[in-house]
C-alpha cells in the first residue's frame, strides 16, 4: 500500500470494480476482493472518508484528526444535533448486537428518508457515526458496509487525534510521496481544503528541516519537491537504471499489456495528459451523448508509455468479456506483432482474472490485430 499511498474504493462493477484492476495491474496472482482480507480480516488497513479510500491502519491517528473536525461541520453539526437520540440508539445496537449493516434494520421498524446514503433512518445515522470515527467498516458484503464500534476495530494505541500540524506534515509528506513530484503551485491535497499560499509554506518547512528536497524539472516552471529519502531511486533513474526495487516478479508490461483502472493514480485526475501526453477521463458519469469513448474505458500500457484504451464490459449472463471498443493512440502501433503478443496476452490476463469463459474481440480495430490478439490468447 505505500507505494500507491491508498487504494480508492469504487462499487462500480463493469468489468471488475477500479480497486481490483488497480491491484490485479499490480500484485502477481492477485485475486478479486483480495485487499478485504488484509483490511477487514488482517486489520492491516481501514476506510474512510467521502473521498472513499482503505489506507494503512497506522495512519488512523491523522484522519481521526478530521474526523474530529468533522463535528465542526454547520450542516452535520445541525444533524447530529437533531438526531442525538438515533445516534445513542445506533451505538447502542452496535453494542449489544454488532457488528451490524443497515440490512439488519427492518425497514417496518424504521423512519423513511430520503438520502443519497438511504431510505432508512438506521443509514444515515450509521453512515455519520463513521463519518465522525465512532465506528469503523468491520467488513463489506457485496460492497456494502458493515459496520461495528471502532474500539473493537483499532488498536486502543491508534485511538487518538494527532494534532492539526502534525497531520498537515503528515499528510502533505504522503502526497509528495504519491506525486513522485509535487510542485508548488497546487492547493493542499485531500483531505484538506488549504489555498496555495499555505501549501507552499508547508512544503518550504518540509524542504528546510530535511523532509522533502526541492528539485528543477527540465521543461516545467516553478519549484519541485521530492521526499528526501527518494533520491537514490531519482539518481538511479537519471542514470537509466530501473531500480532493483521496481523490478517485476512476473510478466514485464512489454510481455503483457496492463489495462489500468479508471481510478488508478497514473491516469486519474488528468496525470496522464500532464505526465504522459495521455488525454484521459473516465466518462462513466457523461451523458451518452457527451462520452468520447465509451462508459468503462481503461487506459493501456504497454512497456512504459500508454499506448491505447479499451472499453470493455464483462457480460455475466453470458460470461463474456466483451472488448466493445479499442482505440490506438498511433496507428503504427497496430502493425507492431510485438504490441499484439502482449495486447493478446493482457487480455487473457485479464479475462483469467474476472473469471470469463469467452472473449469477444469483436470492438477490436484493425481485423489485423484483432486476429494477432486472439491468437495470442490461445
Amino acid at each position: 500500500m505505500r507505494a500507491v499511498e491508498h487504494l480508492q474504493l469504487d462499487p462500480l462493477n463493469i468489468t471488475a470494480r477500479s480497486q481490483d484492476l488497480m491491484l490485479h495491474a499490480r500484485v502477481t496472482d492477485y485475486q478479486p476482493e483480495a485487499w478485504q482480507h488484509h483490511a477487514y480480516g488482517r486489520r492491516q488497513f481501514f476506510d474512510w472518508g467521502g473521498w472513499l479510500a482503505v489506507r494503512p491502519m497506522n495512519e488512523l491517528p491523522y484522519f481521526r484528526r478530521y474526523m474530529v473536525d468533522n463535528r465542526e461541520d454547520p450542516q452535520l453539526a445541525a444533524w447530529i444535533r437533531d438526531h442525538a437520540n438515533l445516534l445513542t440508539e445506533m451505538r447502542h445496537a452496535l453494542r449489544d448486537e454488532g457488528p451490524l449493516s443497515n440490512r439488519d434494520f427492518a425497514m417496518d421498524s424504521r423512519t423513511r428518508v430520503n438520502s443519497y446514503r438511504g431510505r432508512k433512518d438506521s443509514a444515515v445515522a450509521l453512515y455519520n457515526l463513521w463519518r465522525l470515527g465512532d465506528v469503523m467498516i468491520h467488513d463489506r458484503n457485496r460492497f456494502e458496509r458493515v459496520y461495528d464500534l471502532t474500539e473493537r476495530i483499532a488498536p486502543a494505541e491508534l485511538i487518538y487525534e494527532a494534532s492539526a500540524h502534525d497531520t498537515e506534515r503528515f499528510m502533505m509528506l504522503k502526497n509528495v510521496a504519491f506525486d513522485g513530484l509535487r510542485d508548488d503551485r497546487g492547493t493542499y491535497p485531500i483531505p484538506g481544503a488549504y489555498k496555495v499560499g499555505p501549501a507552499r509554506a508547508l512544503l518550504q518547512e518540509l524542504a528546510a528541516d530535511g523532509s522533502l528536497t526541492e528539485v528543477a524539472v527540465e521543461g516545467q516552471r516553478g519549484k519541485h519537491y521530492l521526499l528526501s529519502s527518494h533520491l537514490p531511486l531519482l539518481e538511479e533513474l537519471m542514470q537509466e537504471r530501473v531500480p532493483a526495487a521496481w523490478q517485476p516478479l512476473g510478466e514485464t508490461t512489454l510481455e503483457a499489456v496492463t489495462f489500468l483502472a479508471p481510478l488508478d493514480p497514473v491516469s486519474a485526475r488528468g496525470r496522464s495528459a500532464k505526465l504522459f501526453g495521455f488525454e484521459y477521463v473516465w466518462e462513466v458519469y457523461k451523458p451518452l451523448e457527451k462520452r468520447r469513448w465509451g462508459y468503462y474505458v481503461l487506459p493501456i500500457l504497454w512497456g512504459d508509455a500508454l499506448v491505447a484504451r479499451a472499453d470493455l464490459k464483462l457480460d455475466r449472463t453470458t460470461n463474456t468479456l466483451e472488448v466493445l471498443g479499442f482505440w490506438l493512440e498511433e496507428p503504427t502501433t497496430g502493425k507492431d506483432g510485438d504490441f499484439a503478443a502482449a495486447l493478446g496476452r493482457g487480455l487473457a490476463n485479464l479475462q483469467r482474472f474476472v473469471g470469463a469463459a469467452k472473449l469477444d474481440l469483436t470492438g477490436v480495430r484493425p481485423v489485423a490485430l484483432r486476429n494477432e490478439a486472439r491468437r495470442a490468447t490461445k
